[in-house]
């Protein structure tokens, strides 16, 4: 809920349901003016030369590609909760994109490569070299021929001019963002839609895709690796597809499939290239093993930052605090908030506010920022010792309660919905309220994010014993599958490598 997410297209998008027209009534009934994110992040524009410096500088001060590149950069990275930092990982991407440089259609054109701290499945690029890779990818990948396919495509596009080609179309984009961003200047969705539309500027032709289909495999057999890397990696992103699909309102327009769609004529095209460079099995270099210890122990789900959900429970070590829903409830930690949604069309939204001015919390929830508030219902209460306000509204076909809890120079706001009538408002309402809490100085030290770890298969290691070691997931299983790029009757081998997903 603290990273502004905005997402690219490499997955189909799906119509609503009952879920989603829920979470879309708590977004409605509150007037968001002035609504921020549990934590406001500024993002700097930090856009700094490649270590070849013939992308920033002087060679391109002039040059209306690289200045479209430089302009948007600090936006993207922005969009993507930042950049990732480290080092082991930056050298591994760096290797991977300098062998295919040396094989590009313009060998001399250099490029500026960002990992960016988010677990989408994503990469892309803007025009002057800049390049794009989420840690998400980098994750789901299982060796460098993967990770190279995807760059390699992205790089064919920068050769290729496609992003001056599509110039047009991102201006007409920019005014109609521009116009979303001063109606919605001081609300962070208008600041989402904002970089929402600038993040289409990623977005390509269907004939510019499969042109850089094309480019890419050839590169990727030019430098060595894996040339059927590509349709491989394709098959695994569907699978992702697939595997988030079972939260059929999960928003998965951050990923790489909803803008690069998985086409079968995609994955065919791909092979049938591959083959001038061999049979499959037998070409090319995957780079296994230096890829796997150059992502062990990369970030794996949601970052510090966001804070974490761990089952029913959302935690936030930074912010010092927890709260629980209900059974049979699920929690998204989302951009804009962290919502939950339960039986029975019972739907929650959790945020928080700046408050320095110590304002009245019964004062603060007939403010007006909450529509069809039932001012008699307002009082005053404490919840684990802490001042708090509560009260009902009324909008429409849905019944809500509002509770306003303060700790520190902040105001923590849930909104429950349930629908007219329904009995689950007040059980709901109350377990959420008197689970919020401050987080023991133990709890927050003990509170780690889960990571990537590769470990070496033993001897009466099985998929079963290797998934159960798997956290963060009730999918353990499916999820190890997933990651490893495995089918249902794959097999492990004692030394074999896998990846696990652990503290």
């Amino acid at each position: 809920m603290i990273r502004q997410a905005v997402k690219n297209d490499w997955f189909p998008r799906r119509h609503g349901t009952v879920r989603a027209r829920a979470l879309v009534v708590l977004a409605a009934t509150t007037l968001v003016a002035g609504c921020q994110s549990v934590i406001e992040q500024t993002y700097e524009p930090t856009v700094s030369p490649s270590s070849n410096p013939q992308i920033v500088e002087e060679v391109q001060k002039n040059d209306p590609r690289a200045q479209l590149g430089a302009r948007e950069h600090p936006r993207i990275v922005a969009s993507y909760g930042g950049e990732y930092r480290d080092a082991k990982t930056e050298r591994l991407v760096a290797r991977i994109t300098g062998a295919l440089t040396a094989v590009s259609e313009n060998p001399q054109q250099s490029y500026r490569i960002t990992i960016l701290n988010s677990p989408a499945i994503n990469a892309f690029a803007l025009p002057g070299g800049y390049l794009y890779v989420t840690r998400g990818l980098l994750a789901l990948a299982n060796d460098a021929s993967e990770v190279a396919a995807v760059l390699s495509h992205e790089m064919a596009h920068v050769t290729a001019n496609h992003g001056i080609q599509r110039q047009q179309r991102e201006e007409a984009e920019v005014i109609a963002s521009r116009v979303v961003s001063e109606v919605l200047s001081s609300d962070l969705a208008g600041k989402q839609a904002l970089a929402r539309g600038k993040l289409r500027l990623a977005a390509f032709s269907r004939n510019q895709e499969l042109q850089a289909d094309v480019i890419g495999v050839r590169m990727l057999g030019e430098a060595g690796y894996d040339p059927y890397a590509a349709a491989r990696f394709l098959d695994s992103m569907a699978a992702y597809s697939r595997f988030s699909a079972v939260d059929p309102e999960a928003d998965q327009s951050l990923d790489f499939l909803s803008s690069h769609p998985n086409a079968p004529q995609r994955v065919d095209l791909a092979r049938r290239h591959a083959r001038a460079f061999g049979l499959e099995g037998t070409s090319g270099d995957r780079g296994r093993d230096y890829y796997l210890a150059g992502i062990d122990g990369i970030l794996y789900g949601d970052s510090p930052q966001e804070g974490y959900v761990r089952g029913q429970t959302f935690l936030h070590g930074q912010l010092g605090i927890r709260f629980d829903v209900p059974t049979g409830f699920q929690i998204d930690n989302k951009a804009e908030a962290v919502l939950a949604t339960g039986p029975g069309e019972v739907a929650v939204r959790f945020d928080g506010i700046a408050d320095t001015s110590g304002r009245n919390l019964t004062d603060y929830i007939a403010s007006g920022w909450v529509t069809g508030l039932k001012p008699d219902t307002i009082r005053s209460i404490r919840v684990n010792g802490l001042e708090a306000a509560t009260a009902r509204a009324s909008a429409d076909r849905w019944d809500f309660d509002v509770t306003v809890i303060r700790l520190g120079e902040r105001i923590y706001r849930f909104l429950t919905a349930v629908p007219k009538g329904s009995s689950a408002l007040q059980p709901t309402a109350d377990q959420l309220r008197t689970s919020f809490r401050r987080m023991t100085s133990g709890e927050v030290q003990s509170l780690k994010p889960l990571r990537v770890r590769v470990v070496t298969v033993r001897s009466g290691d099985t998929t079963a014993t290797l998934a159960a070691r798997m956290m963060g997931t009730d999918r353990k299983l499916d999820l190890f599958r997933l990651i490893n790029a495995m089918q249902i009757t794959s097999t492990v081998r004692p030394g074999d490598k896998v990846k696990i997903i652990s503290e």
